[in-house]
């Protein structure tokens, strides 16, 4: 019993110290309820900022809602246009795309306009030309004078007019103001005939090169500069490579000439479009009527002439100058093999005059009377010096006599061109019908050409008519 009652006690005193400290303790809920207030009280503010922030959130949400349905309705937009391209792509055929892309790619490369429909190019239809000097011979040619930006070559024998003609070439060209140089490799220029052509001495680049090497470095250097119109080469011959003069006397040089006009040419021919430069070679022919310099020469031309002595001007026994006839071998802008005789005095050039008078007489402006009597402008003149000294005398005659020609015979080439394109079916047919049928023999036709032939000498038909005559 008395164990039971000190057990008691002693649970008493147990619950009591238990209850004491619990009783101490109760403060301390208060205390976390502050604290919990408190954190109630961030929490809430953290509630406001969150409340704040979704708020915010919603606000960019419905922004982005609303960027997101123009970014919808842009990627509709592209998605139209993609479809749009899509089906135009679909148009094409495979061969079309290829070719697009090819065309893009040359673009990309190469830059804009390295390639181009022909049709499409903004580029002139009428090539520029300069003229020659010579109102027949400009019109042989077809475009009225030397293409610009072009390879010309004139060659010939000996004393047949060669720089005479590129001299007239460098006179045209002055008159519309233009810059020319002429490269003199055979240094024996005579400053007296420049003159008395009508070159401006003042207004012409002179050059005498030691070498073709120098030489073709300077017409590169002249060309790239895209101020000078015309540049003449005297001659092709005289461009001497370097490693001949240095060499000695008898050592073997194959080839040289002509490699270094390859290489030159294959350099100076894009620089020549660019710049509309006509670049104007001089070139001499050998024994069996080859010119100097190889074949680069031939390819790369635009327009070769073949000048040649045929004839003498005379006043009694005295000597004024020489008839030649040039000859149009190639030509890339019109059809070629035309031949025009042309006169050429001493220490004068081309005579204007005696071209206008015969040009005059072959297409009627000039009527021929009885015995030597002509009638030109309603005067009469006897000879043709005496309308020779006429239009030296007047030139607003001469210049009028001069528009009148090429009127006509543009005209008249034009009126040519539509018969012969209308008839030359025919008249083949007819002549291939003609001497399928005949019976006769080669020699029998040999024979008969001849006596043509020395019909026409001997009579006054021109060198055109009898050209044509004996085909």
């Amino acid at each position: 019993m008395a164990r039971l009652l000190l057990r008691a006690s002693l649970r008493a005193a147990l619950y009591a110290s238990q209850f004491q400290k619990y009783g101490e303790g109760i403060p301390a809920p208060a205390f976390q309820y502050c604290n919990f207030s408190s954190k109630a009280k961030t929490k809430s503010k953290s509630d406001g900022s969150e409340s704040g922030n979704f708020s915010s959130k919603a606000k960019r949400k419905s922004k982005s809602d609303g960027s997101g349905s123009d970014n919808f309705s842009s990627k509709t937009k592209r998605m139209s246009k993609s479809d749009g391209s899509e089906s135009g792509k679909e148009n094409l055929s495979k061969k079309d795309i290829a070719l697009q892309q090819a065309l893009d790619k040359i673009t990309d490369s190469f830059g804009k306009g390295s390639i181009m429909w022909l049709g499409r190019a903004h580029a002139p239809r009428e090539v520029p030309v300069v003229s020659t000097g010579s109102i027949a011979l400009d019109m042989a040619l077809g475009i009225g004078g030397l293409p610009k930006g072009c390879v010309v070559e004139i060659y010939g024998p000996e004393a047949s007019g060669k720089t005479a003609l590129a001299l007239h070439v460098i006179a045209e060209s002055q008159k519309n103001k233009g810059s020319c140089a002429f490269i003199d490799g055979e240094h024996a220029l005579d400053s007296a005939l420049v003159k008395s052509i009508g070159v401006k001495m003042d207004n012409l680049f002179l050059s005498q090169p030691d070498s073709g090497e120098q030489a073709l470095s300077l017409i590169d250097n002249l060309i790239r500069s895209g101020s000078v119109d015309v540049v003449v080469v005297d001659s092709v011959s005289a461009l001497v490579p370097k490693s001949e003069p240095d060499g000695e006397i008898g050592d073997a040089h194959m080839a040289l000439r002509a490699r270094l006009m390859s290489q030159a040419l294959h350099k100076l021919t894009h620089s020549l479009s660019m710049s509309q430069t006509i670049l104007l070679f001089i070139n001499q022919v050998r024994a069996k009527q080859v010119a100097s310099g190889g074949n680069a020469l031939k390819f790369y031309a635009s327009v070769r002439l073949n000048i040649r002595r045929i004839g003498f001007i005379k006043m009694g026994q005295e000597t004024l100058g020489n008839q030649v006839s040039v000859k149009i071998v190639k030509n890339k802008h019109a059809p070629a093999f035309r031949t025009v005789r042309l006169g050429l005095e001493h220490g004068k050039g081309i005579s204007r005059e005696f071209e206008l008078i015969d040009l005059g007489l072959k297409h009627k402006l000039i009527t021929k009377g009885g015995g030597a009597m002509y009638s030109f402008n309603e005067q009469s003149f006897r000879g043709k010096d005496a309308i020779k000294h006429y239009l030296i005398k007047n030139d607003w005659a001469k210049e009028e006599l001069a528009t009148k020609l090429r009127q006509k015979i543009l005209y008249n080439n034009d009126d040519d061109n539509k018969m012969d394109s209308q008839n030359d079916d025919d008249t083949n047919e007819e002549v291939s019908e003609e001497l399928i049928m005949s019976d006769t023999t080669d020699e029998e036709l040999i024979a008969a050409n001849e006596e043509v032939s020395e019909e026409l000498i001997m009579s006054d038909t021109n060198d055109e008519e009898l050209i044509a005559a004996l085909g």
